[in-house]
């Protein structure tokens, strides 16, 4: 049985677990509702429903669980995002959450960046439970006004809180008040159409003679253009997935030197090698490499894809070039839109959906259906005026 008491003008509950004596605030000053409460409570107690009342769960302690719980379940790169996305809202307030790319090689910590935007403050809570959705939204919206954040990436804050405050619910045994998800409840900022930026027939030849002097970075950028690869999909790429007897390249998950990789999507799939890429390739070699890799980096391991993209960015700029990897992608996807190919044609090539597609590279199909619509080419339009 449980009984209700009042101290500070407030009525809390309490009950027994075991000899265990547990007190809830029922946060009202009313008797009527704090009997309805514990009629509640003795309900469900009674339904084997477990506790009504919201419970109390400290943020550190909730935030470490839900962390290494994404890290057992995501591919590193992609628990990292969220961890990112966390950090910013919280602070590092618990291990689980501190900036470990302060720590060199030598495992001593180096100096702290400084805080850009100091007016900026993270949501502050004792516990989960206390959060609610006004403070989620004037977070999202101070960022928004103070960083300039785009749509896309305010939504994204948004959609990392549910996905937090969903797994506390059901499997991190919170129990929010109304039993309501406090995030989901942030209206969604309007997402502007997306600005696709492909090379057209002139400028691929530019960007490909550009890199003559670095022929190992003039491949690879062949082999983005060509094949539509995302960045690191071709930087995992090994000798064994590479098969110009075959005329295909393997995008695959694989484990090299105990790192597991997949694709984005976590679906293989396998593009066939063109005959504007198949004359880059015929000639080319790799290095050896650790790992057996297609693409490695100048010291034969792994290419790490931030230090490619500086490669990249380095080779590009001296020649007063700004294209990088998901420039040469969406010229992939955009060039075969414009020769007519299905959008589902193209999706399976590249690794989309259909609709992910058709947001990207619709836009570019009409000038390749002009013909299309003259359906009475063969006919006198004539019949058809007074």
């Amino acid at each position: 049985m449980a009984s209700i008491y009042k101290r500070a003008k407030n009525y809390y509950l309490k009950y027994y677990v075991g000899s265990e004596v547990v007190r809830v605030s029922l946060k009202t000053k009313s008797y009527q509702i704090a009997m309805e409460k514990k009629r509640q409570f003795e309900s469900a107690k009674a339904q084997g429903l477990g506790n009504p009342l919201p419970s109390k769960t400290p943020l550190p302690e909730i935030l470490g669980k839900y962390v290494n719980y994404i890290r057992a379940r995501k591919t590193a790169k992609s628990a990292q995002t969220d961890i990112y996305y966390l950090r910013s809202v919280f602070g590092e307030i618990c291990t689980e959450l501190e900036n470990t790319s302060r720590v060199n090689r030598k495992g001593t910590p180096t100096r702290k960046s400084k805080n850009k935007h100091p007016q900026l403050k993270n949501i502050k809570a004792a516990c989960l439970e206390e959060i609610t959705t006004s403070q989620i939204s004037e977070f999202v919206a101070d960022h928004v006004r103070v960083r300039g954040l785009a749509p896309k990436t305010a939504n994204r804050y948004r959609e990392i809180l549910c996905r937090l405050f969903n797994w506390a619910m059901e499997e991190g045994g919170v129990k929010m008040p109304g039993d309501r998800n406090p995030a989901a409840k942030v209206s969604k900022y309007r997402e502007r159409a997306s600005e696709i930026s492909f090379l057209t027939m002139t400028q691929i030849t530019e960007q490909l003679n550009a890199l003559k002097d670095t022929p190992h970075l003039q491949i690879m950028v062949a082999m983005y253009i060509y094949a539509g690869l995302r960045r690191e999909e071709l930087l995992w790429l090994t000798r064994e997935d590479v098969s110009l007897r075959k005329g295909m390249i393997s995008v695959r998950a694989k484990t090299i030197n105990g790192q597991y990789w997949e694709p984005k999507t976590k679906v293989n799939r396998a593009v066939p090698i063109s005959k504007a890429l198949r004359e880059f390739l015929t000639n080319y070699t790799p290095r050896p490499s650790i790992g057996g890799w297609y693409f490695p980096s100048p010291k034969g391991t792994h290419y790490d894809p931030d230090n490619f993209s500086r490669d990249l960015r380095k080779a590009n700029k001296e020649a007063k070039l700004k294209w990088a990897c998901l420039d040469y992608r969406h010229t992939f996807g955009s060039q075969l839109a414009m020769k007519g190919e299905s959008l589902y044609k193209i999706s399976k090539l590249m690794g989309n959906s259909p609709e992910i597609c058709r947001r990207h590279y619709a836009a570019v199909i009409p000038e390749s259906l002009m013909d299309c619509v003259d359906f009475e080419t063969q006919t006198n339009p004539a019949r058809y005026l007074g």
